[in-house]
């Protein structure tokens, strides 16, 4: 069987990235495939936490809600010291802000968080297509056809582009030659075991440390009486994952003969890969997540970073789709490889770190909750921009308390979600330049807000009563803000800001014709 009309995108792969990468294009309303090997969705607790910035991400793609309710904050850790177990406090537990809204690390199984996506995206009305594997990939200058094995048999599939999120073992970044440069250590293994625990409290993340970096780590998992369990074998011992084998092996490590493993759910021998991908793509077949980095598992990064490569790479498709320049798609490594390079050098540190039993590899803080991450200095976001006193072209948009026409209290994330651009217009010079501002029909649309001064063709009227845009966002000034919809500041003007920010629009979205966006009503729908 043959698919002879091209789809907008196939996406290869359907844990976290390409899950996301698919909520987000069918969203844009592109059409979309997603296939992957397996043959039923993962079923492990692997990826277990999600940062800060995730979870925002996670609230414009729909699948929020779900996520945090199937999840928890972070125990404290016991470190068990002969008969002592000394709590550690792994990261400070915060309370929301106006501009960090999820401030916390979200303790979660993988599988709930697939689970919490494939939902999303039946919502949109797709799924993913089990038992689907890759045999051969070819492109075109227009197109690209893969020849995938299905439960029907041999399919060709044509697509307008694809992308690999196929994992670390990536059918698509082999067939397409691409190196994956770094190591492997064959000789560093852990075992990883989701099973019911006895003999054990809940309220911690237990952690028995041992000489030569060997160590065994327990997590309770949220809303269950499952614990994932973390073994690191020395070179010489054998990954041995039977019921009684595991029991022993545990209660050795623990010196605690009434800990005991039962209704074993999911295993696996982790081996540190670091590594990253020599380019993110070629032509018009892109990689995304574990396809282009992975990582040690310390620091809870690797699936974070493949979610925001999603979200990094789906609003650019869907918008050269509409016919924005193809050179939009090559900011997407532009932007994401260095902060995978970043990544990875943050967990590998935190991971020897603890193989050396060094107590401040066990904290976590700013730098593993990806809300500091900026695409600054990219194409995009040249370093000679203007900037704002607190924020450059490139940084997060923080989220804010504003208060709307109404007298009624709105965020800036709840006004910003939806897949389109936002026009921020802080101060009466600004709101003009929004009325007079251009849009193209085609893609992503635009959406206006003045903060400060009325705006005819304003979505929304806003005042900044609590003052977050002057204290956070830095608006001192008149200032139109560009905002991606990534969530990522496209440009800032001070200036001569028509000017200036039709030129930015010109890199970001479709020409203006003669068929710009007509005046938009206040509230319209996403």
């Amino acid at each position: 069987m043959n698919h002879h009309t091209p789809v907008d995108v196939l996406i290869i792969g359907a844990g976290p990235t390409g899950s996301s990468l698919a909520i987000d294009l069918a969203r844009r309303g592109a059409d979309i495939r997603v296939v992957t090997k397996s043959d039923h969705a993962f079923d492990g607790s692997r990826a277990k936490g999600v940062q800060p910035r995730t979870l925002e991400v996670l609230e414009d793609l729909g699948a929020l809600d779900a996520v945090l309710a199937s999840g928890s904050t972070y125990p404290l850790l016991g470190i068990h010291l002969g008969p002592l177990a000394v709590p550690l406090r792994m990261m400070r537990i915060r309370r929301p802000s106006p501009d960090v809204p999820y401030p916390n690390t979200w303790l979660i199984p993988q599988h709930s968080t697939d689970r919490a996506l494939h939902d999303r995206l039946e919502q949109l009305g797709h799924h993913v297509e089990f038992a689907t594997t890759l045999v051969e990939l070819t492109q075109t200058a227009d197109l690209v056809t893969a020849k995938v094995a299905g439960p029907d048999g041999i399919e060709e599939i044509t697509a307008r582009y694809v992308v690999g999120a196929d994992g670390g073992s990536s059918t698509v970044r082999k067939q397409l030659g691409v190196e994956f440069t770094g190591s492997t250590d064959e000789q560093d293994r852990m075992i990883i075991v989701d099973a019911v625990t006895t003999g054990l409290s809940r309220d911690r993340w237990h952690m028995w440390p041992r000489l030569g970096g060997k160590f065994a780590g327990a997590c309770p998992l949220p809303h269950s009486d499952l614990f994932q369990w973390m073994i690191r074998l020395a070179a010489d011992e054998e990954p041995v994952l039977d019921e009684a084998a595991l029991n022993e092996r545990i209660r050795s490590i623990t010196g605690n003969r009434r800990i005991t493993l039962s209704d074993i759910r999911w295993t696996s021998v982790f081996r540190p890969n670091i590594r990253l991908a020599e380019r993110y793509g070629q032509g018009r077949v892109f990689i995304a997540g574990d396809a282009a980095h992975v990582h040690t598992p310390a620091g809870a990064q690797g699936l974070n970073t493949g979610i925001q490569d999603a979200y990094n790479l789906g609003w650019k498709l869907a918008q050269v789709l509409a016919g924005a320049e193809p050179a939009l798609l090559d900011t997407y490594e532009a932007e994401r490889m260095p902060i995978a390079a970043a990544v990875l050098g943050l967990s590998t540190k935190k991971y020897d770190g603890m193989t050396k039993l060094d107590p401040s590899s066990l904290k976590r803080g700013k730098d593993e909750q990806q809300l500091a991450l900026t695409y600054f200095g990219s194409p995009l976001a040249r370093a000679d921009s203007n900037r704002t006193k607190t924020l450059r072209v490139g940084d997060r948009v923080p989220d804010a308390v504003l208060t709307g026409s109404d007298g009624k209290q709105i965020r800036l994330f709840d006004v910003l979600r939806g897949p389109r651009f936002t026009a921020v217009a802080h101060g009466r010079r600004a709101a003009d330049s929004l009325d007079q501002l251009e849009w193209p029909a085609a893609g992503a649309q635009l959406k206006r807000i003045a903060v400060g001064a009325t705006a005819e063709r304003a979505d929304h009227v806003l005042t900044d009563s609590a003052g977050t845009l002057g204290s956070v966002h830095g608006l001192i000034e008149d200032t139109l803000l560009l905002i991606r919809p990534d969530g990522y500041i496209g440009h800032i003007a001070t200036g001569d800001m028509l000017s200036s920010i039709r030129t930015a629009i010109e890199a970001l979205a479709p020409p203006v014709s003669d068929r710009a966006e007509a005046s938009p009503s206040p509230g319209s729908a996403e």
